[in-house]
């Protein structure tokens, strides 16, 4: 069996959104030290990315998107300066930035970029990147839901762009449905979305899309693990099965932990890990279990961390 890589940069913590917002620095420290305290670690290659470059973003997000962040974040870095101590900048009620952002969101789409390369190379069976911020609410032309770039959505594009490839799946299983990812691929019959999602939640209009390479399940409020275990095992599985899908990509929220008190849903570690398990069997059967997984959404910190360490184990099979 081949190698599970763990993609992570230092940086990725210096993105920060003002005291006591959800999606902190934290999240990924909890990570770390769950993998390093349950031995996980140890069966991990680790990896440093490096910051995707503007090629690359831009075939997920517009010109004049990626040149507001970057221009912001030269602003702010001056602002920084002036004041001598860290600035925010709002770019909605949620979602704000510093003058370290820009550079977070770069790494954080350079690791699922290099998990790419990495997995098609065959250095690695599979990735997982523990990188922020997050990406599945960033739309092609703006930021939002704590989202800058869509890490998912780019690499995506990138493995069709770039590597040739002409199937490759995005699963979303955060509590948020992945809005911004079904505004950059919709339309797009070489990638394939499936996602389960809590609705009516944020963001308002879930899954309205209707085109083919969308297969987005809304439901309920209070909806417990074996309830999303038959829209896995009847919705989503026989759609990946015939795709037949050569790369797929996860979308790995965590926030749908009965915990996690940005949603309403009842999952727990082990219905995360049944997941990964079902996912695992369809990348065996259709692409030599090709994955890249992607920190999305998780913010209580203990079940963020215990439940990225049930993910990561059937990854790398420990």
């Amino acid at each position: 069996m081949g190698a599970t890589g763990y993609y992570f940069h230092n940086d990725c913590k210096l993105h920060n959104m003002g005291e006591g917002h959800p999606e902190a620095p934290e999240r990924l420290d909890a990570i770390e030290d769950r993998l390093l305290i349950t031995g996980v670690a140890d069966a991990l290659e680790r990896r440093q990315p490096n910051p995707a470059n503007l090629a690359e973003i831009k075939l997920a997000h517009r010109r004049i998107h990626i040149a507001a962040m970057r221009g912001m974040s030269e602003w702010l870095e001056e602002d920084d300066v002036a004041a001598g101590t860290t600035q925010h900048f709002s770019l909605d009620t949620d979602t704000s930035m510093n003058s370290k952002t820009y550079r977070a969101a770069l790494l954080a789409a350079g690791a699922a970029v290099e998990a790419v390369d990495a997995v098609l190379a065959g250095e690695l069976e599979n990735a997982f990147c523990a990188v922020r911020p997050p990406g599945h609410h960033a739309c092609g032309d703006k930021a939002m839901g704590f989202c800058f770039f869509n890490n998912i959505a780019i690499a995506a594009k990138y493995a069709v762009a770039r590597h040739g490839l002409e199937r490759v799946a995005i699963i979303d299983f955060d509590v948020h449905h992945g809005n911004g990812t079904e505004d950059i691929v919709a339309g797009d019959d070489r990638i394939l979305m499936v996602s389960y999602f809590q609705h009516p939640f944020y963001p308002e209009g879930g899954a309205l899309k209707r085109d083919s390479n969308l297969l987005n399940v809304p439901v309920p409020a209070y909806t417990k693990g074996m309830d999303i275990r038959e829209v896995v095992d009847g919705i989503w599985i026989p759609r990946l099965e015939e795709f037949k899908p050569q790369l797929i990509f996860i979308s790995a929220g965590f926030d749908a932990h009965r915990e996690d008190d940005m949603g309403q849903l009842g999952l727990v570690e082990a219905d995360f890990q049944w997941i990964t398990k079902r996912i695992k069997y369809v990348a065996q059967r259709h692409c030599e279990g090709r994955i890249v997984s992607v920190l999305e959404g998780g913010y209580n910190l203990s079940s963020l961390a215990r439940s990225v360490e049930a993910h990561v184990r059937v990854l790398a099979d420990v």
